[in-house]
């Protein structure tokens, strides 16, 4: 059997990306063949294209998609055939039209939800869950910063953490951007052209600063982010829009008052299926109970993935982008 695919033969920019025809296998052992109805763009796709991430050429591209169990391989029972799922991380190649994947990160996608929003939610839900719940878990009274504060990510995150009882301040880009994060959650918004970010921080925070800071823009904003931290804050770096962070004395972090600094990535806090079913569910619960705005700014054929990754690096998305196949 055949499908199409989005695939990269070289890294550099959007146009290395290559619609093409290959070969779908049957599932094996513990597999699963699945229909992608909607595939979800991270920035993060962004960074294996360039090989900011390196990875082995020639490769598909993607970590996220909802879709349709056609069929399972032997000795499957996470699924069954005709079943809704979601998935997110795992081998490279959610931008195809059908692939055969380990059905262990395999989650079905609630009734509640459609395979688009299903999609366009959950790698970003899950971010939001690590970065909240697990990289520095926010408390009642917290004021954090958030970057890219209507982005896809923190489109949810700062919603998150204000059912949570955080004080969010968000980073914007532009002023509708600013908008939307204010109705979205932000207490209070600043311009990312701001050139005194950290003083903006201050005097919102009465000078002291804020428990933690959410940072996906990498090393343009690296010390900017550690000089808005109270003592012993939290500066979880998550992203590297601007490029990765260079190598900086531990110095820099006593000096500002006992800082802690941590990198997490998805898979170290889902590493087994009991783990990823249970943060679904916590994802799934919030979405249910507390009806956060999940916003599909974007939608476009899986073949025009190019100009979708264009659009997204020139910070004209909002919320969450998605692929249709």
């Amino acid at each position: 059997m055949k499908a199409h695919a989005i695939r990269i033969h070289e890294y550099g920019g959007p146009d290395v990306l290559r619609w093409e025809e290959a070969d779908v296998p049957k599932p094996g052992c513990g597999e699963a063949l699945i229909r992608h109805t909607a595939i979800g763009l991270n920035f993060i796709d962004t960074y294996h294209r360039t090989g900011l991430y390196p990875i082995d050429l020639p490769t598909g591209l993607g970590r996220e998609a909802a879709g349709i169990v056609e069929s399972i391989g032997p000795d499957v029972t996470d699924v069954a055939i005709g079943d809704r799922v979601v998935y997110a991380g795992g081998p490279l190649g959610s931008y195809s039209e059908q692939r055969v994947i380990d059905t262990a990160g395999l989650v079905p996608v609630p009734a509640f939800l459609s395979d688009e929003v299903a999609a366009a939610v959950f790698l970003k839900g899950l971010t939001a869950w690590y970065l909240l719940h697990r990289s520095y878990r926010v408390r009642q009274g917290d004021p954090i910063l958030l970057y890219a504060a209507a982005g896809g990510v923190g489109s949810l995150a700062s919603q998150w953490a204000k059912r949570l009882g955080a004080m969010v301040i968000g980073i914007v880009s532009t002023p509708a951007k600013a908008k939307l994060a204010k109705a979205q959650g932000c207490d209070h918004v600043i311009m990312a052209d701001n050139t005194n970010i950290p003083g903006a921080v201050m005097s919102l925070t009465g000078g002291a600063g804020v428990a933690a800071v959410y940072d996906s823009v990498g090393r343009d904003t690296f010390f900017t982010s550690l000089d808005c931290l109270r003592p012993h804050g939290t500066m979880v770096t998550f992203g590297n829009a601007s490029g990765a962070v260079e190598p900086f004395a531990p110095a820099e972090l006593a000096r500002r008052g006992s800082l802690y600094v941590t990198r997490p990535i998805l898979e170290h806090f889902v590493e087994t299926r009991a783990k990823l079913l249970q943060a679904a569910d916590e994802l799934f619960a919030f979405i249910r109970n507390d009806k956060p705005v999940i916003r599909i700014g974007q939608k476009y054929a899986l073949r025009d993935a190019a100009q979708a990754h264009r659009d997204l690096e020139a910070r004209k998305t909002k919320g969450s982008t998605i692929l249709l196949s």
